[in-house]
């Protein structure tokens, strides 16, 4: 007996419209799934605490550096000239210290109690009494000063000269300069490694990264960076062996396997990047960016992974940890006419 079909189709045509159908909804589904993820890695995990107003003009704010045994967090402004002094208990500043020319780089020393500063308007390294917030001493730093890097061993201080294209070493117990390391290109930022008691300079125009033994104050090693273009900031996370370096003329971060000297991972991040920050207790690494954005990276063992990034505010192009609290301050230099320190914390469901 024949069977009608009563759509009048044929048993292939209902076939096909099937599959077509089923593969249509596993697309969607896909495309949906494959939004999700990005949305949820888009996400920034941070909540904003507060804004906390800071002393002078809407001027440019650089870098920052936290005295963790003394609670304070030492805040480079530039276009002011002067160092403000925040306290991180009582969310309040507390001291300013004042005739820094356009200070860039600082760097609290805990066990020598003091404060180092970049005035890069004097071309010197200025050093703070951090009981009594004076100035102390005022060092030659090169042409541009801007990194600073402490050894501890030595207790020497290493200086990048930016557009000079050395590393001022100054002896801390002296407060003097003593030597100048040439690097064949422009400096960027300098950082210590306390698992090889060694320091490590970017050089921009060279595209690599540079290995400095304190005991001879000479170069060592020369590592190229590929697939960088102004790899300018820069952090060390000795008990892992990496190396993480902001390239602010290609926004990209690049990560440095330090053992094997290879580049083992590169992401893009947001645009003109600028200062990072390593929070060892919640294993995440922050990258700031002159565009606001700010970008957050898993650290597991070796692997990095990008754990969210968004806008913090304008100019966001520095930030600083801490890793007892886990919070995290960003200096933005204009937020309604005035300068503020933005304040903000792992959200609840951030990766610890």
């Amino acid at each position: 007996m024949t069977r009608t079909r009563p759509c009048g189709l044929p048993a292939i045509s209902l076939y096909v419209i099937l599959l077509v159908v089923s593969a249509a909804a596993g697309i969607l589904v896909h495309v949906i799934s494959a939004a999700s993820a990005a949305q949820s890695e888009a996400r920034l995990p941070l909540d904003h605490i507060a804004d906390v107003p800071l002393p002078g003009r809407a001027t440019r704010l650089d870098y920052v550096s936290h005295d963790a045994d003394r609670h304070l967090l030492f805040i480079a402004h530039l276009g002011d000239s002067e160092v403000v002094v925040f306290d991180t208990l009582r969310s309040s500043v507390v001291s300013r210290v004042a005739d820094i020319a356009s200070v860039h780089g600082v760097l609290a020393v805990p066990e020598l109690g003091r404060v180092y500063a970049s005035a890069t308007g004097t071309n010197e390294v200025v050093a703070i009494d951090e009981a009594s917030m004076h100035v102390v001493a005022r060092v030659p730093g090169g042409v541009y000063p801007d990194g600073i890097a402490y050894e501890p061993n030595s207790q020497k201080l290493y200086v990048s000269d930016e557009t000079g294209g050395t590393v001022t070493v100054i002896d801390t117990h002296t407060n003097q300069r003593k030597s100048t390391i040439q690097l064949g290109g422009e400096a960027g930022n300098t950082q210590y490694d306390p698992d090889s008691h060694h320091i490590f300079v970017n050089v921009q125009t060279r595209r690599q990264l540079v290995e400095i033994d304190p005991s001879t104050d000479t170069i060592i090693s020369r590592i190229d960076l590929p697939g960088a273009k102004g790899n300018h900031g820069l952090a060390i996370v000795p008990q892992l062996h990496l190396a993480f370096i902001a390239c602010e003329d290609n926004d990209k971060l690049i990560v440095l396997d330090l053992l094997t000297r290879r580049v083992t991972q590169t992401f893009d991040v947001g645009g003109g990047p600028d200062v990072l920050a390593y929070d060892p207790g919640a294993h995440l690494l922050y990258v700031a960016g002159e565009a606001g954005i700010v970008s957050m990276f898993r650290v597991s063992g070796s692997a990095v992974s990008k754990a969210g990034e968004g806008r913090v505010g304008p100019n966001a192009h520095v930030v600083g940890v801490d890793p007892a609290t886990h919070r995290t301050y960003f200096p933005l230099k204009n937020v309604d006419g005035r300068p503020v320190l933005r304040i903000m914390a792992l959200a609840s469901t951030g990766s610890r």
